[in-house]
């Protein structure tokens, strides 16, 4: 038997077609990947700060109790600054021989930051320097009239 036979007209009908539509599979929620939960909360556990010089940007971020080769610093879609580490355990060969661990606060794992560049930044005047686990990356601002800032002697 037909709807309409049960007495249910063509605009009564088109708005229950409406009620009941389901979303589009185009439509449906995306759920984020676990490599960008990890990352955005290894993002937000990396601390750091930005300061603006007159003629440059500095952006210093922690990395505790990695060395300089193990940061890496490199640009993304040619205006994020991207600084990446990972801290791993000192000693894994310690859990095999019965030691464990009584207290584990210091954070281990990823770290990770980015930074979008402002315009005036001089995209191949970057200078990175790593010292007891605190990272400077400096990048140079453009002069007010497009051309790079020269350092002085």
């Amino acid at each position: 038997m037909a709807l309409s036979d049960m007495g249910f007209d063509a605009p009564m009908l088109a708005a229950l077609h409406d009620m009941l539509d389901f979303v589009d599979d185009a439509e449906k929620p995306q759920h984020p990947s676990r490599a960008y939960i990890r990352d955005t909360k290894a993002m937000k556990a990396t601390p750091a700060d930005i300061i603006e010089y007159p003629n440059a940007y500095q952006f210093v971020v922690d990395m505790p109790g990695l060395k300089s080769d193990q940061i890496k610093v490199h640009l993304e879609d040619s205006n994020v600054l991207v600084v990446i580490g990972e801290r791993r355990r000192e000693n894994e060969k310690d859990e095999k021989e019965g030691v464990k661990y009584v207290r584990m606060e210091r954070r281990f794992g990823k770290l990770l930051k980015k930074f979008l560049l402002p315009d005036n930044a001089t995209l191949d005047k970057i200078y990175a320097v790593c010292q007891d686990g605190v990272l400077t990356v400096t990048v140079e601002k453009k002069t007010p009239d497009g051309a790079e800032e020269t350092k002085g002697d």
